[in-house]
């Protein structure tokens, strides 16, 4: 089990040539949302999420404890017949961090972090939804710590932080009624 640090935004625009970048077909139902429960497939890998609230009041939402437990296609087809409310399905592509992410001071006094970034460990995952969220464009940033989730400077083609509102959460979106 791990914590899971991220920071969510919407965009201004979308990065040139998004094709360029690798990318993840992305499938995933709810089982439950409190806490969430939800069973992915991306690719050809497949598995199960729980995901907690948030760690602490003072987060802003960006701490949840995160468990994943792999599953075979047929377990995945299975539990995903039993999932309530809507299928997400996004396209992610996976964006190298911002070179402006950090100052050089502070990469200088978290080397670690550093190394992390020059191995492109720390990316900008940039979902783009399909139906029924067409045109709902979400920009993902996860981070080994809350200090260094403090400490990023967005990308220029970020628009609001929506880390803390719930209507970005693919759970809330789940459950949703459309149409």
């Amino acid at each position: 089990m791990g914590i899971e640090i991220e920071k969510k935004f919407t965009v201004k625009s979308l990065p040139e040539d998004l094709t360029k970048y690798p990318y993840h077909e992305i499938e995933q139902g709810y089982l439950n949302v409190h806490p969430a429960i939800r069973v992915r497939r991306q690719d050809d890998i497949y598995y199960m999420t729980y995901k907690s609230s948030a760690i602490s009041e003072n987060t802003d939402n960006i701490g949840q404890t995160e468990y994943n437990m792999p599953l075979d296609e047929q377990s995945y087809e299975h539990l995903a017949q039993k999932a309530d409310g809507n299928v997400i399905r996004k396209t992610r592509y996976l964006i190298p961090l911002n070179e402006d992410a950090y100052s050089e001071a502070y990469l200088s006094d978290t080397p670690e972090l550093d190394k992390l970034i020059k191995d492109g460990k720390m990316v900008i995952e940039l979902d783009v939804f399909k139906a029924p969220f067409d045109g709902t464009i979400v920009a993902e940033v996860e981070f080994p710590s809350e200090e260094a989730a403090a400490a990023y400077k967005p990308a220029p083609w970020f628009d609001k932080d929506v880390t803390s509102d719930p209507k970005y959460r693919n759970s809330y979106m789940s459950s949703l009624k459309l149409g």
